[in-house]
């Protein structure tokens, strides 16, 4: 009986493989770490402080200083602190804390590790869904997932959305200056609808989205910003949302999820002014997969896997775009729909920003 020779292995490539999955491994375990770094208020704590023993910072925190102290062990060992070795202290530089501690930065990411967290929880369904095809509804996830989603684009939306995305749309400020009229669909928790109201008190806004627990989040946002007069919140599918007219209609890193953007899309084509504006935000993307190798997109493809793909499939799945489709594919969505003008306004390394007109 001959035997079959194996494909001759490269010790050199297999050990730069193996260090790369044991750093991925490495980050999921820091993840946790970083999650009880900001639930316990550690990491603020240490903000701005200067060098801190670890009893000193289990005093302020009101934790246990064993605890603390292995965990500062885990902080330094993945270069999220300094350690002092002589004064036996550790310390978070301005830098750390804008990433870790300062929950108003645009930088801020504790908060996200909420969303793989989720993951992991449901990694059940979607064994299943993958061998039954069926989809897996935003609404079936697991909790964290919500705020996670929430708290991760907060941020950003704060940091970019008024001062540096509407005004690459044209005319779209002075219009909202004046006084317009503004649907924002696949609200979630209400941040990009609130940032958008408190910037333009003349404006009038709409959000609409499907998961009734995220939209009574969105009204608590909205009253805790003093806007709840400005703004409405209302149960609707991106395709039967009501009212016309719209000025601007925004699609806020929901597009892809939706199990029928072609008719979301055509919805708007119907609902929007004749001079109206569609601004569409994306994840970031080029149109090829050879061309989307990057930790952004890893992160990407994994969430479309689990709840971007699974969401569009469980409504019927008539177009999967997944978070990476790309422009050519959100481009053809919209002509399809009816509006004769679409191009990308602006870029950032996460997302795309494009806008369609009539």
């Amino acid at each position: 009986m001959a035997l079959v020779q194996s494909t001759p292995v490269d010790s050199t490539k297999l050990d730069t493989f193996l260090s790369r999955v044991i750093g991925d491994i490495s980050a999921g375990y820091g993840g946790v770490m970083i999650s009880l770094g900001h639930r316990l208020g550690l990491y603020k704590a240490m903000a701005d402080s200067g060098p801190m023993s670890s009893h000193e910072l289990a005093r302020r925190t009101d934790c246990a200083e064993r605890y603390v102290r292995e965990w500062l062990g885990s902080q330094v060992a993945g270069g999220y602190a300094n350690y002092h070795t002589i004064s036996d202290t550790y310390e978070l530089t301005p830098e750390q804390a804008l990433v870790l501690a300062e929950e108003e930065s645009p930088f801020f990411i504790p908060n996200a590790w909420s969303v793989p967290a989720s993951m992991w929880a449901d990694e059940d369904k979607a064994v299943e869904a993958f061998r039954t095809g069926n989809g897996i509804p935003w609404s079936d996830h697991d909790g964290r997932l919500f705020c996670g989603v929430a708290a991760f684009y907060r941020n950003g939306y704060k940091a970019n959305l008024v001062p540096e995305w509407l005004p690459t749309l044209d005319g779209v400020v002075e219009k909202l200056k004046a006084g317009a009229l503004v649907a924002d669909v696949g609200c979630g928790h209400g941040h990009s609808t609130v940032l958008m109201a408190q910037a333009f008190p003349a404006s009038r806004f709409h959000g609409f989205d499907t998961h009734e627990e995220s939209l009574t989040e969105a009204r608590k946002v909205a009253e805790r910003a003093g806007v709840a007069r400005q703004v409405s919140f209302t149960a609707a599918q991106a395709n039967a949302y009501s009212g016309t007219g719209y000025d601007l209609i925004c699609f806020f890193d929901c597009l892809h999820d939706m199990g029928d953007p072609g008719a979301a899309a055509a919805h708007a084509a119907k609902t929007i002014a004749v001079d109206g504006t569609v601004m569409l935000i994306e994840p970031f993307a080029n149109d090829h997969v050879e061309d989307n190798v990057s930790p952004v997109a890893r992160m990407y493809y994994a969430a479309s896997t689990m709840i971007c793909c699974a969401h569009a499939i469980s409504e019927g799945g008539h177009t999967v775009l997944g978070a990476q489709a790309g422009e050519a594919r959100l481009a053809d969505v919209f002509r399809k729909a009816g509006f004769t003008h679409f191009r990308r306004a602006a870029q950032t390394p996460f997302n795309l920003i494009l806008e369609a007109r009539l």
